[in-house]
């Protein structure tokens, strides 16, 4: 592997977890060093989910190390924190393959390896996971222990209580880490540090008296921070802990990155478990990498940089991103307008709602991973009469489906969604793609659907939703940056159902929903050279469709090809059943749809997953072609 140290002298005795058991607690406390920073030379190279990652060295060697993997289940929520475990886990001579494409996931995966038991990528899945494999081992199947790590923000959601609620009821043998990154704490030094290296070797015990010997002998400074910290997440009065309360033996806090405490705290819980446990261990996001500690985001997701200085490389276009431009855009409106409002799912920057959130602090909502409330409360501030924009990744929204349909769609409240990373979208992969949302809102009554074609596109399709209040509208946008288009001083609001028409031709017609105008245009262009004369059309609306139009392209063409960034049964499927209600496929026309494939794809720059699904611009060249051969009867084929 280029430019990774040589100088790993235990790592490099590390084939597999097994490999752990020989090496002592201090071995084990060096092996964590040189992990960490094998961790970062890698990220530097490929980018990716760097400062989590960082966090949970320590935890991810200790719990390796204790337990027996892959027969005991250890599950990671989200995944971003899963590059020390992949380096660990056998696949450390291909790291440097991280997030590319052909190469490992950016997040645990089922078919990557045995050592990950349950696929991740969408946060506060991991306690109902390994609640499933502690049940399936009580009723026989090969299963060890179960071990969740989850985050203190993952777990505020509402499906982590969920879980936590029925493990407790159930009652049954399972390990739940949180990874809490959110508070401080001394290492443990003394008193405290001696009664953690005892239990482990002490006569049996309750987990509950280990839980208080670890509080006793706290320095007494530290010792009320403690108390607080075990009411972590609306923690109840009286000393008890939400998690308590809910059946779990609670220990903690620990100090994620103290090898000796980890390694015993984890062997008294391994050790004495009968019932669910909850270990508190508190980690630094970026620990160890003093570019990511100084960072506001503590280098969550990084692109690739320098690892001397920690810079980032940075793309050579001067587009702005997509994302950008509705964060400042937002704003803009939120100035003109004080009834506008936003709303996000603990993803202020990544919407680009960080921006309005400065400036107008009481009107932008963080409700946390909690995309169903987040819906509902849109839902009821559009009641209230506020213009309320639920800005979620495509991906993310798919959480508060059963939320758009009752809450919103239902009654017919203005809520706006506006809708990042839709299409693919690189790195992440499948479980980041926002394949699904126009066949998931375009077929919901009250609905209006709209695509950015480009980011002046996204301008105006802004300044429609603010003006749109006789019901649901949503507007899509990819991740990335824009085509480089002049951005209008001030987005004006869109003809509701009305699309656009961007270049005449005669022969076919090429009929665009969103961002794939780009790569339409330079099929066009391509179709031109060989002597074929091509309508671009951006539709812009998927639900009103903008039947004169579809008309207009079917009565004047020989063909008429849609595409989009969605799978099937959205856009595309919408117009061949306009078509077919209406006699449109009696009239010796062709017609073909191209949307994303029935199947799921993995990581890859987006251009090369464009031309995996089949929708490259070569791809709309070949069809437009055939569809031209092909003038002796309708041809109706959809392209999956």
């Amino acid at each position: 592997m280029s430019n990774i140290p040589t100088s790993t002298p235990h790592l490099d005795r590390v084939a597999s977890p097994a490999d752990l058991k020989r090496l002592t607690d201090e071995e084990l406390a060096f092996l964590a060093e040189e992990l960490r920073q094998e961790t970062i030379d890698v990220v530097s190279q490929t980018g990716g989910h760097l400062g989590s990652s960082l966090g949970v060295v320590e935890l991810s060697v200790a719990l390796h190390a204790v337990f027996n993997t892959p027969h005991d289940k250890l599950i990671w929520d989200v995944g971003h924190q899963c590059y020390p475990h992949k380096i660990l886990t056998g696949r450390r001579d291909r790291m440097l393959t991280l997030r590319q494409a052909n190469g490992l996931s950016g997040f645990t995966k089922r078919s990557e390896s045995d050592f990950d038991p349950f696929g991740a990528a969408h946060s506060s899945t991991s306690i109902s996971a390994a609640l499933g494999f502690a049940v399936g081992r009580d009723l026989g199947m090969s299963v060890g222990d179960a071990i969740a790590v989850i985050g203190d923000g993952a777990i505020t959601a509402g499906m982590a209580y969920e879980s936590l609620n029925h493990a407790g009821h159930l009652k049954k043998r399972l390990f739940v880490i949180l990874n809490d990154n959110d508070m401080s704490i001394a290492p443990p030094v003394g008193a405290l540090q001696g009664y953690l290296n005892s239990i482990a070797k002490g006569p049996l015990s309750s987990l509950k008296d280990v839980a208080e010997g670890i509080e006793m002998n706290l320095p007494s400074p530290l010792r009320e921070g403690a108390r607080r910290a075990r009411q972590i997440v609306t923690g109840l009065p009286g000393g008890s802990t939400l998690f308590e309360e809910f059946g779990f033996a609670y220990i903690g806090p620990v100090d994620g990155h103290n090898m000796g405490a980890l390694l015993s705290t984890l062997r008294a819980a391994r050790t004495r478990a009968k019932g669910p446990v909850l270990i508190h261990v508190v980690t630094t996001k970026g620990k160890g990498y003093a570019p990511a500690e100084r960072a506001d985001d503590k280098y969550h997701g990084v692109a690739k940089f320098d690892r001397a200085t920690g810079q980032q490389k940075k793309s050579a276009s001067n587009a702005p991103s997509y994302t950008a431009v509705f964060g400042q855009r937002l704003c803009d409106e939120a100035a003109r307008d004080p009834k506008v409002v936003a709303i996000t799912a603990a993803m202020p920057g990544g919407t680009g709602l960080d921006t309005m959130a400065a400036r107008f602090p009481a009107r932008v909502f963080d409700v946390g991973i909690a995309e169903q409330h987040g819906v509902t409360f849109a839902a009821g501030l559009a009641a209230a009469g506020m213009k309320p924009f639920c800005a979620i990744y495509s991906s993310f929204l798919q959480r508060g489906y059963d939320q758009i349909v009752h809450d919103v769609a239902l009654q017919n409240l203005p809520v706006r969604f506006a809708i990042d990373r839709a299409g693919l979208v690189g790195q992440d992969g499948a479980t980041h793609a926002g394949a699904f949302d126009i066949c998931f809102l375009a077929n919901l009554p009250n609905f209006t659907v709209m695509a950015a074609g480009d980011e002046a596109d996204l301008c105006h399709m802004i300044a429609t939703a603010v003006a749109h209040d006789s019901g649901p509208i949503a507007f899509r946008y990819p991740r990335g940056e824009g085509r480089g288009v002049d951005l209008p001083e001030r987005g004006v609001p869109l003809e509701i159902g009305r699309g656009r028409i961007l270049q005449e031709g005669e022969d076919i017609a090429l009929l665009s929903f969103g961002a794939h105008l780009g790569e339409t245009l330079e099929a066009a262009q391509m179709l031109a050279s060989s002597g074929i004369s091509v309508t671009v059309a951006d539709a812009r609306f998927a639900k009103p469709l903008d039947t004169q139009l579809i008309d207009r392209l079917f009565a004047t063409h020989r063909a008429v090809i849609t595409i989009e960034q969605g799978s099937s049964g959205g856009f595309g499927a919408l117009v061949l059943q306009y078509l077919a209600a209406n006699g449109g496929l009696s009239k010796g026309r062709s017609v073909r749809t191209m949307t994303l494939p029935d199947r799921f794809i993995d990581q890859g720059a987006p251009e090369q997953m464009y031309a995996w699904a089949g929708l490259a611009k070569n791809n709309i060249v070949d069809h437009a072609k055939q569809l031209l051969g092909q003038r002796e009867k309708v041809k109706v084929v959809s392209f999956i």
